[in-house]
């Protein structure tokens, strides 16, 4: 059994090759076809309302709650298809030009595969759009990806999303691609590509194709969550894995420009359940799960020193952003976006 607390371990287990392939090609295409638009203008055509501090049985026991929550709309939360997992925001980014987070979802049913999707959400406006983030060819054909997609971090224009198994993909936020430029309605609703001269997503207006990937060099690592660090001089993309009954899950972190695929450091959590880590400012914060109905935890090392504070039901992947640390509950009612203290 692994040691408890942050314990270094052998980064070289973590590497990563750049596997880029045509990945960048296809997305140029299907780019090219349909033409780009912002995230600024996907959240300005926002078609789904957040309800400030909903979905209150999220919070079960916590006490004090936290600072701010949101909970997406009835049909989101009552779902048994889509179950959100990654967090990040517009602080992450230092790009987008007005405030924001960004969640991943994975569909569940392993009939009817939809991929993964992507919620641009205002916290001032409250409203949110989904899109469908997608694998394009370079003749413009394109499908869904079939991952769990549990952790996300934005880095300028790139967005990184864990893949559990191979290591990490990268969307280019610059290729959000909006169907309604080049035809009135928005395809069948069951369908995804093209098909009969027409393009489907699902019936989502907006896809994003992935424009590169960073792969394991050895099967074994697994990348459960993601998140970024720009507390200190040089900003620091962190990933890890989560455990079920293991408290031997790993973390680490890379320079943003992941160069020579290594991380800077590693370091086994002690911990099992571990759905979501980042540090700041000489602290590690990891988000702890239990289940559907017990409240998770929220554990803060600094040093060897750990601290352990409430958190919801269902906490997943973390992120900072207006000096906050937030996060995204999955469960089906307990679905929201909250924010507490660092």
């Amino acid at each position: 059994m692994a040691a408890s607390g942050m314990v270094p371990t052998d980064k070289s287990a973590f590497l990563l090759n750049r596997a880029t392939g045509d990945l960048a090609d296809g997305a140029a295409k299907l780019a090219s076809d349909i033409g780009s638009t912002s995230v600024e203008a996907v959240l300005a055509a926002a078609n789904r309302a957040m309800r400030r501090k909903g979905a209150s049985a999220t919070m079960g026991s916590m006490n004090p709650r936290p600072a701010e929550w949101y909970s997406f709309d009835d049909g989101d939360q009552q779902t048994t298809d889509w179950y959100p997992q990654g967090l990040s925001g517009s602080d992450d980014s230092g790009g987008i030009g007005v405030p924001s987070f960004l969640v991943s979802w994975y569909f569940k049913p392993e009939a009817g595969e939809r991929g993964i999707r992507l919620s641009f959400v205002s916290p001032r406006t409250l409203k949110y759009r989904h899109a469908l983030l997608v694998q394009a060819k370079p003749d413009g054909a394109y499908g869904p990806i079939d991952i769990h997609a549990g952790g996300i971090a934005c880095h300028g224009d790139l967005l990184y999303v864990a893949d559990t198994v191979r290591g990490l993909r990268v969307f280019d936020l610059n290729n959000v691609l909006d169907l309604r430029t080049v035809q009135n309605d928005l395809g069948d609703p069951q369908r995804v590509g093209r098909h009969a001269g027409k393009l489907h997503a699902f019936g989502y207006r907006y896809v994003i194709p992935q424009t590169d990937f960073w792969k394991v060099a050895q099967a074994g690592p697994r990348f459960s969550f993601v998140s970024i660090d720009r507390s200190g001089a040089t900003p620091r993309l962190i990933t890890g894995e989560y455990r079920e009954n293991d408290p031997g899950g790993w973390v680490g972190r890379w320079d943003l420009d992941l160069a020579g695929g290594q991380p800077v450091d590693a370091f086994v959590m002690g911990h099992p359940k571990i759905q979501g880590a980042t540090s700041q400012g000489g602290k590690w914060y990891l988000s702890q799960a239990a289940n559907a109905t017990t409240n998770g935890k929220l554990l803060v090392y600094e040093g060897q020193t750990l601290r352990t504070r409430p958190f919801p039901i269902g906490p997943e992947d973390l992120a900072v952003q207006d000096g906050k640390l937030w996060s995204v509950t999955e469960f089906r009612n307990k679905r929201t976006i909250f924010g507490v203290g660092l």
